[in-house]
């Protein structure tokens, strides 16, 4: 059974499956589903919990032990299954697989991970899981949901702000949930419950928006010029090497190259993605971004990172940031 984030509640107010997965991008979505799903357990009588890391070393054997051992007092063990890399690769696959087949009575398997790409969310072992149990995918809100995410974590402390104010933490924590999390907490300390006026909130909320190659990307092929500039003045304030910068633009402007010349030769865009490497979630992106790119903007925008890349090695002058901003821009406008 496959779950999004926001019905986990009402799932487990009806019931508790044997098996969960839980998983996504952003570590603080993560920690609250878990949260859940543990206050759920223990409410349902699994008084004891066993805590597996599944590390390079890692026995897989000790799943099965888990499962197999017997509290001395009769109570029921909450399996917290932990997958850092997101990859239990070969052993760990056959042992997810065989518990499925057998779930214990007396166990609730949790597994957690921060990330799985494309090629996980197809494995039998992933499959499995979701046939006896649930998988929750957690998908963070973008930056235009960002808001009204934001305005419904203040609820939950009775607080509310405009949408000058929303938009203004949005801005500040852009990227980063958990910090939004800690702001929101923060004004509900500082502050009673009912409206918060702009200035109370900007008093309180620090600027700790995490700026990365990631954002820069999306901003750029959105056509975001605001959100790119600041970006981009958020990686040079923390000392983002130039290199990486360049490898992340020139990664998006290269796809937009190659895609756009098979379109002129008129073979279909999904073979083009494909071709181009273009997967997930990035292709709706990229998808929007040859509306307004064709090739022989994208043709100019590669010579333009070439000539940055001269500047970087010394071999042309100039500023590399400035440059950095003219290729964002000669993407990102129509």
């Amino acid at each position: 059974m496959q779950l999004k984030g926001e019905h986990l509640a009402a799932h487990l107010e009806r019931e508790l499956k044997p098996v969960y997965l839980v998983y996504g991008e952003e570590p603080l979505l993560v920690i609250e589903a878990a949260d859940a799903i543990r206050a759920s357990a223990r409410r349902r009588g699994f008084d004891e919990r066993e805590v597996l890391t599944a590390i390079t070393g890692f026995n897989w054997n000790d799943l099965h032990h888990a499962a197999g051992n017997m509290s001395l007092f009769g109570g029921r063990t909450l399996i917290d299954l932990r997958i850092p890399s997101g990859k239990p690769g070969r052993d760990g696959s056959a042992a997810l697989q065989a518990y499925c087949a057998r779930p214990s009575p007396d166990s609730l398997l949790l597994v957690t991970m921060t990330a799985a790409d494309w090629r996980e969310e197809k494995a039998a072992w992933m499959t499995a899981l979701a046939a006896v149990g649930v998988v929750v995918k957690l998908i963070p809100p973008g930056l235009g949901e960002l808001p009204a995410w934001i305005a419904g974590r203040l609820a939950r402390q009775q607080q509310r702000a405009d949408a000058a104010g929303l938009r203004f933490i949005a801005e500040r924590v852009e990227g980063n949930l958990l910090a939004a999390h800690q702001e929101i907490l923060k004004l509900g300390v500082l502050y009673p419950s009912g409206a918060l006026n702009p200035e109370e909130i900007r008093d309180a909320v620090l600027n700790v928006a995490r700026y990365d190659l990631d954002g820069l990307r999306d901003a750029m092929l959105a056509g975001d010029v605001a959100r790119l500039t600041r970006t981009l003045d958020g990686l040079q304030q923390e000392g983002e090497a130039p290199p990486l910068v360049l490898w992340a633009m020139t990664e998006e402007v290269r796809a937009l190259a190659q895609i756009s010349a098979g379109l002129e030769r008129r073979q279909p865009l999904d073979a083009l993605l494909k071709e181009a490497r273009v997967w997930g979630a990035r292709q709706a992106p990229i998808r929007r971004a040859l509306q307004r790119v064709n090739g022989r903007r994208a043709q100019a925008a590669l010579a333009q990172a070439a000539r940055i890349d001269r500047m970087i090695k010394g071999l042309a002058g100039g500023d590399v940031w400035n440059e950095f901003l003219r290729l964002g821009v000669n993407i990102a406008v129509v």
